[in-house]
């Protein structure tokens, strides 16, 4: 049995290639394989990312958005650091990288206990989180030499936070020349090191009182 999509030179192979020149009415190129799609190939190269559905369907779910017993935020301090990625820990607040960084060397700065909000922190997590943030800038500046920061928190699901259920502040290093037109036409960042090497050079650039 021949895959469909074939020609009267040979069978179909299910792939894109088998496609039929324009057609008589000046149509452009059609796939002739049904099993791969049907209509004209558009523009647009997909990068797939089926890793991405674990984390969407925890959001359908409410997971990490109200529940500390679900919430990545409250898990990553049980496990070990380079598990889960952690650079440092506080009494009160640790610093870990972001599983979906923006830039290489994205850190979050999470208090331990599961609170949602900036102004529902204790003062002993304001101060440490204040504390953590400016030294993780002094460490991604020492080993990754970057020109500038952004730093921020997302305040509830409407404000953009993607685990609304625990407090985290970003902290995104910036260089003068990390800006391109590939994220905006491809949807899709460039990234130089691997998530496990940037958690080696920043825990061992971070200070030995942290």
């Amino acid at each position: 049995m021949t895959q469909p999509g074939g020609t009267d030179h040979g069978p179909g192979t299910g792939h894109v290639d088998d496609v039929a020149g324009p057609t008589a009415d000046g149509d452009p190129l059609v796939i002739r394989d049904a099993a791969t799609g049907a209509a004209v190939p558009d523009a647009f190269q997909r990068l797939w990312n089926p890793h991405r559905m674990a984390y969407i369907d925890a959001g359908r779910d409410g997971r990490g958005r109200g529940h500390d017993d679900d919430c990545p935020f409250c898990e990553a301090p049980r496990k070990s650091d380079e598990d889960a990625l952690i650079v440092a820990r506080g009494e009160h607040a640790y610093v870990l990288l972001n599983l979906f960084p923006y830039n290489n060397g994205h850190l979050l700065v999470c208090p331990y206990r599961h609170v949602p909000l900036y102004d529902e922190a204790t003062p002993d997590e304001v101060r440490e989180i204040s504390e953590l943030t400016q030294t993780a800038m002094r460490v991604l500046r020492s080993v990754s030499h970057c020109d500038g920061f952004n730093i921020g928190m997302n305040q509830g699901e409407v404000a953009g936070a993607g685990v609304a259920g625990h407090l985290h502040q970003h902290i995104v290093p910036r260089w003068q020349s990390d800006a391109n037109f590939f994220p905006i036409i491809a949807r899709t960042k460039s990234m130089s090191q691997l998530l496990g090497e940037t958690r080696r050079l920043v825990a061992e650039g971070w200070p030995a009182a942290h």
